[in-house]
């Protein structure tokens, strides 16, 4: 697929058909990712693959802690969505009437509601996830360039999955409970959960998967100094 073209159409994927990706397609997407720059090559990604019995393992433990009312602490803390301001929150806002409005959730029933936010937990059901993790030597809170390279890297692999014809989902809510996940899926203590991706083919089926998220206009944005 053309880059230019990538950029233009990929979005969010929240429903997955069932087909397994292969493990070649899966390493293949990494190992040209990993060409990705970072700030003074400093290269602080590392990704854990999730498929199979890894992936159900995450799945439960995230359905598991939700359904116990457990903290949400992720490792790299983002600005919850009732912090946000005016125009980032209305953006969110308005980003979630799409979504429940195609998927036919309405606004007071709290069980369509808390089963949306299980399937998010669940890597939306797709049948592969990649954790995108750094070393706590290098991701701390007073050296957050990595956080940059991430978001670079994050992207190199979005792009990647579509010359595949894959979909994927960028997300935090199925990393936030990295003490959990960390225990059941046997990663060190050092390593700091910065994101996951949930990647498998795309269920063009599925409601959620027809919306698309406008942007800002270029002008509103860009401001040139001739």
């Amino acid at each position: 697929m053309d880059l230019i073209e990538a950029i233009r159409t990929r979005r969010s994927i929240r429903g997955f058909k069932s087909t397994p990706v292969p493990h070649e397609i899966l390493t293949s997407i990494l190992d040209i990712a990993r060409l990705s720059p970072s700030a003074v090559n400093q290269q602080p990604w590392e990704f854990i693959g999730l498929t199979g019995q890894s992936l159900e393992k995450a799945k439960q433990v995230n359905i598991e802690q939700a359904s116990v009312g457990a903290t949400v602490n992720p490792d790299c803390v983002a600005t919850p969505p009732n912090q946000l301001t005016p125009p980032h929150s209305d953006r969110q806002i308005a980003l979630a009437r799409q979504l429940f409005s195609l998927m036919n959730i309405e606004r007071e029933n709290r069980e369509q509601r808390a089963e949306w936010q299980r399937r998010g937990k669940r890597f939306f059901d797709a049948p592969a996830a990649i954790l995108i993790c750094a070393d706590e030597s290098i991701y701390t809170p007073k050296h957050l360039t990595p956080l940059i390279d991430i978001g670079i890297v994050t992207q190199s692999i979005c792009l990647l999955a579509l010359h595949h014809g894959l979909g994927t989902c960028i997300q935090q809510d199925s990393v936030f409970y990295p003490e959990a996940l960390k225990k059941a899926l046997d990663i060190p203590e050092s390593k700091r959960i910065i994101v996951a991706l949930a990647i498998g083919y795309p269920d063009w089926d599925f409601e959620a998967n027809q919306l698309r998220s406008p942007r800002e206009d270029m002008d509103s944005l860009v401001t040139w100094k001739h």
